[in-house]
């Protein structure tokens, strides 16, 4: 089974191509949700032993995982590819501003810490990807691109 992570900023498109490659038949998974992250308080991360035991099965031919944490990294090395979505900055400020499935980013402190991400997170997160998409691309054009590049 192959195992992708999809990360990226927030406003980069990482709900929306879990979506639809789990509407396309993939296993596909936002760690957002289903109990998988929980907030510290502070940040929120992933809980480890469940992202093991989601990594540890294998009954698809891939796994697609989204979302950006801080401890997403210590699940690297049992990763086929990590992708990352990025965006240009006033495509991410107009997706912020206008979706209607999450409410982070629609206030200026949150919009703020957003942008002040993409120029401190997003770097390490390049340095830890295998491979870029730019999802100002058409969705069914990011989505063929993901797909060709691990191999479906």
């Amino acid at each position: 089974m192959k195992r992708v992570l999809l990360t990226g900023m927030s406003g980069t498109g990482k709900s929306t191509v879990i979506g639809n490659l789990a509407a396309r038949g993939y296993k596909a998974i936002d760690t957002d949700l289903n109990g998988l992250s929980w907030w510290t308080g502070t940040e929120w991360l992933w809980r480890e032993d469940r992202i093991q035991r989601l990594l540890a099965t294998n009954d698809a031919g891939a796994l697609f995982l989204s979302g950006c944490v801080r401890n997403q990294a210590t699940f690297y090395p049992q990763l086929d590819h990590i992708i990352l979505l990025s965006a240009p900055v006033p495509l991410i400020v107009e997706r912020l501003a206008t979706r209607t499935t999450n409410d982070y980013g629609k206030s200026p402190a949150e919009l703020a810490e957003v942008l002040e991400f993409q120029q401190t997170v997003e770097p390490l997160l390049r340095a830890g990807a295998s491979f870029e998409v730019d999802t100002s691309a058409p969705l069914d054009e990011v989505i063929t691109t993901i797909l060709a590049h691990v191999g479906l």
